[in-house]
């Protein structure tokens, strides 16, 4: 069993292990899928628009699975969905490589993202359970950094097991991974109590405001503008309507309204939605960006883009550190007007912009990306009760995937444009950053008129 103060030592490590090896399983699977796509694609004979549900299956299930799995951590143990979900994804994985049509190959990554979702809808407890409270910063950072790392190094490990093997070998490899993962985590990951039910109902509405939801906008920034999309979207936003109503009289809610009367986590809530929503809409722009304004190749492009993910893995540890001592909001804030003045910069450069001028803004987006993340993540987790860090949990997820989910929405709206939707999308993102930057200042300014009336 584990304290409030975190698990001894070695336990900690081991279990600090364990999460970062899950992490890395979902992560890495993601990019390298993405990677992966063209070659499946040809593989099974597959037009690309059909092929695209290889990743719509695992982000789909994620999305929507999120906060019911956060819930079910509650009631049966934070260790005990997180282990599921690390059997289930290993286990997925060996279906992938062995899939022999497209239908099947789609049908595993489902049930890979059910795994998924069980890893991250758990990940934020296990956490908070892991390191006592003045080191938690420094374990969120450090998570940031194993993310960080997964991400880019995803699409360079995808490309060696593809000049070497068939693209069945990627998702092989995960099953070392995984049973590695699930061996350490059995003896080393803490033990939480347990309470609560699950909402049924409320987990029916979350099912239809997510899955609608995450299928009328995806539809409508592929296929364009038709009346079914519209139906959708709006299954999904009365479900949402409904959820949020039956969550107020809940014991256990879907949606963890006892949390989000909470100014300081609200409020990070609303940070990290806008912020990932930035992050999601450059990184969808730049691509076409560097090609199409900035005149530079496929190799140099995907070169170009990782200097933000380096910045953020040397950034994140540090901040994470510093908010263990210093104002997590402040932290933040700064974080996030460092990131709005790089999208800025990207958007205003010359055509024939040196390497050297698009490497230091993207580092300058990284550094500022990971001084947000880091801080704001652990202001969600310890403003939460301890029995309540699986709601709190499941919900800084689902934040994180509804950002990134209306950042390429609108970063589709934006390449629609006709003519300089690319640098229209670097501007919104940095307006996003700005906004994100006001939401984070508010908590400070929330805690500074309540010490003035204390």
């Amino acid at each position: 069993m584990t304290t409030h103060d975190g698990l001894p030592v070695p336990q900690r490590y081991w279990s600090a292990a364990t999460i970062w090896l899950a992490l890395i399983l979902a992560v890495l699977d993601s990019s390298i899928a993405n990677i992966a796509l063209p070659t499946i694609a040809r593989d099974f004979a597959a037009p690309a628009s059909v092929s695209v549900w290889i990743i719509n299956a695992y982000q789909l299930v994620i999305v929507i699975l999120l906060l019911p799995l956060a819930t079910l951590g509650e009631m049966f143990g934070y260790r005990n969905v997180f282990q599921l979900g690390i059997a289930f994804f290993t286990i997925a994985s060996l279906g992938c490589s062995f899939a022999h049509s497209l239908p099947a190959l789609a049908a595993a990554r489902a049930i890979q993202g059910f795994g998924a979702a069980c890893i991250m809808a758990q990940n934020g407890a296990l956490v908070r359970y892991t390191y006592p409270l003045n080191l938690l910063g420094r374990g969120i950072g450090v998570n940031a950094l194993v993310i960080s790392a997964a991400a880019a190094l995803g699409p360079p490990i995808a490309s060696i097991i593809l000049s070497l093997a068939s693209w069945q070998w990627l998702f092989a490899v995960n099953v070392p991974i995984g049973i590695l993962a699930f061996a350490v985590g059995r003896t080393s990951l803490p033990e939480s109590p347990r309470s609560g039910s699950l909402d049924l109902i409320g987990a029916g509405f979350n099912v239809l405001m997510f899955g609608c939801g995450f299928i009328g906008i995806d539809a409508l920034t592929r296929h364009g503008v038709h009346w079914l999309n519209f139906v959708l979207l709006a299954v999904a936003v009365v479900s949402a309507l409904a959820l949020v109503w039956r969550s107020r009289t809940e014991v256990s809610p879907i949606i963890p309204v006892d949390l989000l009367r909470n100014h300081a986590f609200a409020m990070s809530i609303v940070t990290s939605i806008a912020s990932f929503s930035a992050q999601m809409l450059a990184f969808v722009s730049l691509p076409f960006y560097f090609e199409g304004i900035l005149h530079r190749d496929q190799v140099a492009t995907g070169l170009l883009m990782t200097p933000w993910p380096v910045a953020v893995g040397l950034a994140a540890p540090i901040a994470g550190r510093l908010a263990d001592k210093w104002p997590a909001a402040i932290l933040s804030t700064v974080g996030l007007l460092v990131l709005a003045t790089g999208l800025a910069s990207l958007a205003f450069l010359p055509p024939h912009a040196s390497a050297l001028s698009i490497i230091w803004r993207m580092a300058l987006c990284g550094l500022g990306f990971g001084f947000f993340q880091a801080p704001n993540n652990r202001v969600m987790l310890s403003s939460a009760p301890m029995s309540r860090s699986g709601a709190a949990g499941g919900m800084l997820a689902t934040a994180r995937l509804t950002g990134q989910t209306a950042g390429a929405t609108l970063a589709a709206i934006c390449l629609r444009l006709s003519g300089g939707g690319e640098t229209t999308g670097l501007l919104f993102a940095s307006l996003l950053a700005i906004l994100a930057a006001l939401a984070s200042a508010a908590r400070v300014l929330k805690r500074e008129r309540r010490d003035a009336r204390d």
